[in-house]
């Protein structure tokens, strides 16, 4: 049995994983399902700013209870949230025994989602931004209950020692199928052919539990 922390993208709460967490469960694994501070529905980011360095915090708390007596866990970050659990993990890698990451950038020390990601997405994070400065407005397709995202956690850059890298098992999962193009261009480039790293690429949107849920639970039911 394995104890899966299910980290979800910009705009979205830990609902986004609930089916898959379903599924785990069914096989006997353990499942949480996180909500990242100001995506919760009444979060009011004029009243309580979240920048990455929150988001991984938040995460780090987490993964130190769950690891309590002793038992690792595995860490799934989808899009944004692969900078999320990258960071958790370099605190202390010996707390992870699986990093996943759904068609995230995988960033290096002193770079920023901002800094990776595609002209077209920095352009809607500008066109999305509120009149306050802070959240990013959910593209109209999204689901209900989606929540605009801290602007600011797209614009840290993340600080890292490279502890990461020691997480045995790195599992990464490529979405061809984005309308406008794919998500992580660089990163996909990056990991390829890197031995360290089991990496597919699947016929799916970015949004990869709306499209191929099944394809997700393979690449992670055996961890």
């Amino acid at each position: 049995m394995s104890m899966f922390v299910l980290v979800p993208g910009a705009w979205h709460g830990g609902w986004w994983y609930e089916p898959l967490a379903v599924e785990l469960q069914k096989l006997g694994h353990r499942a949480e399902c996180v909500t990242l501070a100001g995506l919760w529905p009444d979060d009011d980011l004029t009243r309580r700013p979240v920048n990455l360095t929150t988001h991984v915090e938040q995460l780090d708390t987490l993964v130190e209870d769950l690891t309590a007596g002793g038992d690792p866990v595995v860490l799934v970050g989808h899009s944004y949230a692969g900078q999320v659990i990258n960071g958790v993990a370099d605190r202390n890698p010996a707390r992870v025994s699986a990093l996943v990451h759904l068609d995230t950038d995988v960033v290096e020390d002193g770079e920023s989602c901002w800094d990776v990601t595609t002209d077209a997405n920095r352009s809607y994070f500008l066109d999305a931004i509120g009149g306050d400065g802070l959240g990013l407005a959910p593209m109209p397709f999204f689901d209900d209950r989606a929540r605009p995202h801290p602007f600011a956690t797209l614009l840290e850059k993340s600080r890292l020692t490279g502890a990461w890298r020691e997480v045995p098992i790195k599992r990464y999962a490529a979405a061809l199928d984005t309308p406008g193009g794919v998500q992580a261009p660089t990163t996909m480039a990056k990991l390829r052919d890197d031995p360290a790293w089991r990496y597919e690429e699947w016929p799916t949107t970015h949004n990869v539990l709306r499209d191929g849920p099944e394809r997700v639970l393979n690449l992670i039911r055996d961890l």
